[in-house]
């Protein structure tokens, strides 16, 4: 290998204690070692540990992430790039990915998930979309632990101060608590921008002798080595990685949108990276690399809000708020002055090379001479070794006992941490910013207006880790679908997904089969559904001590209404109108919420995906509402088809007179069974022949389940349920949680 200059001599010597701060094991130290033929300054371990890390190398992941499936005739841009994009139509695209902020989170809730929140947003607007709309994935530890209602409260705040302050909405996404995540909670954000098909921006620095721009807020000390904080497990001094949590600065991310926007309309940028994990060392080698060419940076010219900061220090800082852009020559002083009129900071830090090396330069001397290529794609890529998980028997409905009352049962459901409303943690959110938000949070998507269109961006978030975990195949199918079942309930039709696979350590076997199966049933669904992935995110070593969080892959959909006039929600609208369901009904109770909270345990199979069934439902309802020939749409998920009911007359706020179930399953299985593909419908009485019929044409299951009406649910046999009182029970858990004392 060609060699240049030696970098400068290191302050302190590489010894193998350092190369473990840093992450790295001793053979992959050595395969370091192989690749530079000498030893690394301090300032080039320590770039080759971010890069090498699991966060920014997928080491442990890549191999199996190539199996899924990520073209489609709407797919503009793929995995690879900052985010995914897909095709609207007329000229528009949407630009979205979710990523994971867990370990940040749990050490520093507000900044942690405030900083998740943008840089989320920057890895969409880099695309040159303007985001209008943020999601967010929740997983917290059991209610009980002492430090849930903490979490909570930072994390919550964090998203919605940083949010609310950029003045993008946030539409939709979900909580869950389980104890599976007392040492680790999981904060996956999500963002959806809108951009024009011809004005896509792209990472790859194309051509030789183009200034290296830095722009936005100046580089702290914040954030050094959290991508490799984020690529290690807990422990009991995890508390120690604080320094590692970035601070972030929403009304600065305000202005570097505008400005970064601003720029985006001129033909000036040649390419443009979010310095995210990694910082100035990830943006600026994936930027060289996939340009084909040399970076050479002088360090003294990065705008510094410290004193005395190292070449190391600078490198590797995660410093939020922060892009790379690389310009045509002659455009720097166009660039400068709309950064400077929106008051950010703006510098030339270098320029690119036709020497294929990064080279970093500070006070005069070389503090890093690395082979782009090399640093870019060298990490180690591992195929480790994994174990299926054992196949759960199926559980039979009258294995499961039933309630004294079946509206007794729903009340009580409605009113745990499982399925209480959410307002607590939305109503803190800014859903109606920007003027484009057309569906709030609380529906099965978030939906907003395509702006100036009568299109509109469908989107939610979904993963139910207890299928995940025992069966991650069928647990990630379901994953996939239920995403694609949310979107279809408003109008839309599904075009893409993001995902955050959240998992723990990868080199025990148990876990990384988890990994691979969870693939397995993303791919097998993604193919069926042609929904393909554009871009995601891998969180590896969520665990504490050894104790690894439930696997969840969360997956994020994206889908378009055609027209607004034809989008449907789930509020029950008119007394006299029908409730009907489609879709198979098999009463499946195994790792149901009705398990959960009446027999304290969750055991057997997940209830299994019929990936035909469900494409044959789904078309059948998208059909139904741009016909309008039904009024109200939910699908059926957690705690079964009567909590779908319970919440589509919430909803509304109108009631129903539901039918006796005279099937040949146990009562409490037909009402709280959680098998997939079905949709509760409101129809009116004169259409309702027509949807059966139309269901029996496709083999599908479909059945008229009661009438909307009154103020109540009745059912014979049972107490008359009150909507008020269910209402108060399911909106009390929360705020009374909150509210409680420490």
């Amino acid at each position: 290998m060609k060699m240049t200059d030696t970098p400068a001599p290191n302050p302190a010597k590489i010894t193998p204690q350092l190369v473990a701060e840093h992450g790295l094991k001793p053979d992959e130290y050595q395969r370091l070692l192989e690749i530079l033929g000498r030893e690394p300054s301090l300032t080039e371990l320590g770039i080759f540990s971010v890069m090498w890390s699991e966060h920014c190398s997928y080491k442990s992941s890549r191999h199996w992430l190539k199996q899924l499936p990520t073209t489609g005739p709407k797919v503009i841009q793929g995995p690879g790039e900052n985010a995914g994009v897909v095709d609207l139509g007329d000229g528009d695209c949407a630009v979205f990915k979710m990523e994971s902020h867990n370990h940040p989170s749990y050490i520093e809730p507000y900044q942690g998930a405030a900083t998740g929140v943008g840089g989320i947003m920057r890895d969409v607007f880099t695309m040159g979309a303007r985001p209008v709309a943020n999601l967010n994935a929740l997983r917290f530890g059991d209610p009980s632990h002492a430090k849930t209602r903490h979490l909570v409260s930072g994390v919550v705040a964090g998203i919605g101060g940083y949010g609310n302050c950029t003045g993008v909405p946030t539409i939709g996404g979900e909580t869950n608590f389980d104890p599976g995540y007392n040492g680790n909670i999981l904060v996956n954000a999500m963002c959806v921008g809108l951009a024009k098909a011809d004005k896509i921006f792209y990472s790859a620095a194309k051509g030789v002798g183009l200034p290296v721009v830095y722009v936005g807020s100046k580089t702290g000390r914040d954030g050094i080595h959290g991508a490799t904080m984020a690529s290690a497990e807990f422990d009991e001094k995890s508390e120690e990685k604080r320094p590692t949590v970035q601070v972030g600065d929403p009304f600065t991310e305000k202005l570097l949108i505008e400005a970064c926007l601003e720029l985006m309309a001129s033909d000036a940028i040649v390419a443009i990276q979010d310095m995210g994990a990694a910082g100035l060392t990830s943006s600026t080698s994936e930027m060289a690399d996939k340009g084909g060419v040399g970076i050479e940076l002088i360090l003294d010219h990065v705008p510094q809000r410290e004193a005395g900061m190292t070449a190391y220090e600078m490198m590797l800082s995660e410093s939020q708020e922060r892009m790379l852009m690389i310009l045509k020559p002659g455009r720097e002083p166009e660039a400068e002055a709309i950064f400077k009129k929106w008051d950010l900071d703006f510098a030339v830090i270098g320029a690119t090379t036709d020497t294929g090396r990064m080279i970093v330069k500070h006070k005069g001397k070389v503090e890093a001479d690395l082979p782009v290529a090399t640093l870019a794609n060298s990490a180690p890529l591992y195929q480790r070794p994994w174990v299926p998980n054992p196949t759960p028997k199926t559980i039979l409905p009258e294995w499961v006992p039933g309630p004294n009352s079946i509206f007794g049962a729903l009340s009580d459901m409605m009113g745990t941490h499982h399925l209480c409303s959410r307002a607590w943690i939305w109503q803190q959110y800014d859903h109606m910013v920007m003027g484009d938000t057309v569906q709030r949070p609380g529906g099965d998507a978030g939906v907003v207006r395509v702006h100036g269109t009568s299109k509109g961006l469908a989107a939610t978030c979904d993963v139910t880790p207890r299928y995940v975990a025992a069966d991650p195949k069928m647990g990630a199918m379901q994953a996939v679908v239920e995403t694609w079942r949310n979107l279809t309930a408003v109008g839309a039709d599904p075009i893409a997904i993001t995902d955050n696979m959240n998992f723990g350590n990868p080199e025990r076997p148990q876990i990384m089969g988890q990994f691979v199966e969870a693939i397995e049933g993303m791919r097998e669904a993604c193919l069926a559904l042609s929904y393909p992935v554009v871009s995601g995110n891998v969180s590896l070593y969520n665990e504490t001590n050894g104790i690894a969080i439930p696997p969840t892959p969360a997956i994020g959909g994206v889908g378009l209404i055609p027209n607004l006039a034809q989008r449907m929600d789930l509020a029950f609208k008119s007394e006299g109108n029908l409730i009907l369901v489609i879709g198979p009904e098999a009463g499946h109770l195994g790792q149901s919420l009705y398990q959960q909270i009446f027999t304290q345990k969750l055991e057997g199979a997940p209830p299994p995906v019929d990936l035909p069934t469900e494409i044959k439902a789904g078309n059948l309802v998208r059909s139904l509402i741009r016909a309008q020939k039904v009024s109200a749409v939910h699908d059926v998920s957690d705690g079964g088809l009567l909590v779908a009911v319970a919440e589509m007359a919430l909803a509304g706020g109108i009631g129903a007179q539901l039918y006796p179930y005279e099937g040949k399953l146990p009562a409490h299985a037909a009402w709280f069974g959680e098998d997939q593909g079905r949709y509760v419908l409101e129809t009116t009485p004169e259409l309702a022949e027509e949807i059966l019929e139309r269901a029996r044409l496709l083999a599908l299951p479909a059945r008229v389940i009661g009438r909307v009406g009154g103020d109540s649910l009745t059912l014979r046999g049972e107490d008359t349920l009150a909507l008020d009182k269910l209402r108060a029970v399911n909106q009390a858990w929360l705020p009374t949680y909150m509210s409680a004392a420490n």
